[in-house]
């Protein structure tokens, strides 16, 4: 008896029938733009045209029906006086697979997806279609254009309210050997909630240096003093901030200064620790928050000046956040943001060794985000950012018109 059919490879007579008709379908579309482009339909005969047909090619494209031959029309424009050769805008010379193919590929790599199994596991979606094993490798080349010229593009038209920044340590072969750097990180809060990666650096360290050429390149690249910056405990960030933004609102992560609290006690007192932490930063106001801070104060000054030693050095910075509306108090309590880019990350690397050069960390990094793999959502209470600001909404700077650079994930779509 035959092996029986691949049940994942199995098709419903819809998409069959879309299948058998895309040929027709991809030859009708570029057809429609020449003839836009001329002036001129098939056999039309007009005054003003812009050229003439040139017979066709046979082209092959994948999508996701899988692979297509069809005849990708020729012709010949006339440009002042020149003869030129016409290329679609819709169907670029050298492309060979659609954009939500390339996506998909893209996707499945950053998933953790070993390269090696990307082709097997879209078999049924491109039925069988070339894949050779460089095209994830071309692609991530395309991708490192893209990222350079992120890290390095002008953010004078990014009106950045708020600024998340932390560091956190991965494995990347670096001066011949594998070893443990941090990767700073720097998100920034548009005026409209939405959120938006800034920068991704790997330093030799977290001090007041590393962190402040980090500041100092976006300024360079025309950011603007933010309203507040959300940080966690690291006194060369603190001191970085104070240097290149003076008199700029610190919160300090409560979920660092929690686990920093429990660093200090042994594990039968971490509930208590808890509850009492909680009794501070999910206060009803600053009255009664305050208060609550007074009281751990007093109570684990007796129990364990570590931890009541360790709360005193954030200070008031732990409550920030309450000068800010009330609906935005969740999103400017800590740094989760950039947490969730690191465990991401480790999720990541599992499917793979070290790297073999810190820019292959960034690249991956910046392709989680760029790719969807880490959302990158609006901040609670978005609707409340011109009372953040303490200034009058500005027409121009409205939802949905923010004046800025395309987001990574939008350039990454193009280039795909």
């Amino acid at each position: 008896m035959g092996m029986s059919r691949n049940p994942l490879e199995a098709s419903d007579p819809l998409s069959e029938a879309i299948r058998t008709r895309i040929r027709g379908m991809i030859e009708a579309v570029v057809n429609e733009e020449l003839s836009a482009v001329l002036g001129a339909g098939v056999y039309e005969h007009v005054a003003d045209r812009q050229g003439y047909r040139n017979g066709s090619i046979p082209r092959e494209i994948t999508t996701s029906f899988g692979r297509t031959v069809f005849e990708k029309p020729r012709a010949v424009l006339f440009d002042n006086g020149q003869e030129v050769e016409w290329k679609s805008t819709m169907l670029e010379r050298y492309r060979r697979r659609a954009p939500e193919v390339d996506a998909a590929l893209l996707g499945m790599y950053f998933g953790g997806v070993n390269t090696r199994k990307v082709k097997l596991a879209l078999r049924p979606l491109l039925r069988n279609a070339p894949l050779s094993k460089s095209a994830i490798s071309r692609l991530i080349g395309r991708l490192k254009e893209i990222f350079e010229a992120w890290r390095t593009c002008s953010l004078k038209d990014e009106v950045v309210a708020f600024l998340y920044l932390d560091g956190f340590y991965v494995k990347a072969r670096c001066g011949g050997r594998t070893q443990r750097l941090p990767v700073l990180a720097v998100v920034g809060v548009r005026r409209n909630g939405e959120k938006i990666l800034l920068a991704l650096e790997i330093r030799g360290g977290e001090s007041e240096a590393a962190w402040r050429d980090v500041l100092e390149s976006l300024v360079r690249r025309g950011l603007k003093k933010p309203v507040l910056a959300i940080v966690d405990g690291n006194p060369g960030l603190a001191m970085a901030l104070d240097s290149v933004w003076p008199g700029v609102k610190r919160q300090r992560c409560a979920i660092h200064k929690l686990r920093n609290l429990l660093a200090h006690a042994p594990k039968g007192l971490h509930e208590e620790i808890r509850m009492d932490f909680h009794g501070i930063i999910y206060a009803e106001d600053r009255v009664k928050a305050e208060a609550a801070y007074e009281a751990f104060l007093r109570k684990w000054r007796r129990e364990s000046a570590g931890v009541a030693k360790s709360l005193e050095e954030a200070g008031m910075e732990l409550l920030t956040f309450m000068d800010f509306p009330e609906r935005q108090w969740k999103s400017l309590r800590t740094t989760n943001l950039i947490e969730r880019l690191n465990q991401e990350f480790r999720r990541r690397v599992k499917t793979q060794g070290g790297f073999p050069s810190t820019e292959a960390v960034l690249i991956v990094l910046f392709g989680l985000v760029a790719s969807g793999m880490v959302k990158m959502r609006r901040i609670g209470g978005w609707q409340d950012m011109a009372e953040s600001l303490n200034v009058a909404p500005d027409s121009s700077l409205c939802v949905g018109q923010v004046p800025s650079t395309p987001k990574p994930r939008e350039a990454m779509a193009k280039a795909a």
